[in-house]
């Protein structure tokens, strides 16, 4: 058993953990209720604007000028990997990085091997897993994340439907975690270009109602794939940094609650090795009183 300084040294450290994971905590929380509110906010618009692209795409029928939604074959993959910038959430971060790595060994494994699968890692975690591990990274925009808004993602899509407008990927394809709630994050593996063909769906909001376009339905469709696009990128990032928050808040609370529960454990060892160290001093006074007695 140990003696009751170390005891009261390790006593001392877990009380300092616990502390610091409750305020993690709580941090986390205050920053996830404004994460969520910007994923729930953002939710309606992306959906109506989809809904919009849908019934005019039915209604112009497949067009050679929508160079996004071209299918051509694939020689380049472009993956786009969101993470997070620290740790301490739990599996937030490695289950992206194990379903991109999946993605790369196994669904992608002929053309990686020629050195034409690229990442394009969003998070310092995620550039750090596959940067020593000498993946092929295109860029990393972890700074994406201080002060996280719309316009600050514009030069970040743009470029890469440059990209694919010029021919340089002919796939891209996001990984994030998608936000549900506080303590569940859906792992979504997600094609971003080209554009997938939408289902219809009967109680989609456009299918009820014939618009009138001006200028017109073509033009439209040219003006709202773009803006759909950097809004269907914006969304993939709000929900990762929610999930983020999510999973770490989640991951703190568990923590708290072991450090608790170590806590009662050690108070108990150390209550248990006091009063054997007293019942032990007693021992030694009464036969001392006895010895000298004699």
């Amino acid at each position: 058993m140990p003696n009751l300084k170390e005891i009261r040294i390790r006593i001392a450290s877990v009380n300092s953990t616990r502390q610091i994971t409750s305020a993690m905590k709580m941090v986390s929380a205050a920053k996830l209720r404004r994460a969520q509110d910007g994923v729930v906010q953002l939710r309606p618009y992306a959906s109506k604007l989809d809904g919009i692209l849908q019934s005019i795409s039915d209604n112009v029928g497949s067009s050679n000028d929508n160079v996004f939604g071209k299918d051509r074959p694939v020689n380049k993959i472009l993956v786009v990997v969101i993470t997070s910038n620290k740790g301490l959430c739990g599996a937030f971060n490695s289950n992206v990085i194990k379903k991109t790595v999946q993605l790369i060994q196994n669904d992608f494994a002929a053309l990686n091997e020629k050195g034409k699968v690229e990442l394009l890692t969003i998070g310092k975690k995620g550039f750090d897993y596959f940067r020593i591990r000498n993946y092929k990274i295109a860029k990393n925009q972890s700074s994406i994340y201080e002060k996280l808004n719309f316009d600050k993602i514009i030069p970040v899509v743009e470029e890469i439907m440059s990209s694919f407008e010029n021919k340089e990927y002919d796939k891209v394809i996001l990984v994030y975690n998608q936000f549900k709630n506080a303590a569940v994050q859906i792992l979504t593996e997600e094609q971003f270009l080209p554009l997938k063909k939408q289902k219809k769906d009967k109680n989609n909001f456009a299918h009820h109602f014939d618009f009138i376009y001006e200028p017109s339905q073509e033009y439209m469709m040219k003006e709202l794939i773009p803006k759909s696009l950097k809004i269907q990128f914006y969304k993939a990032l709000l929900d990762s940094y929610a999930a983020e928050h999510g999973a770490r808040m989640t991951a703190m609370h568990k923590a708290t609650d072991n450090a608790a529960d170590l806590l009662k454990e050690l108070n108990l060892t150390f209550n248990k090795a006091r009063q054997g160290a007293i019942t032990k001093e007693i021992l030694e006074i009464v036969g001392g009183a006895n010895a000298l007695k004699k």
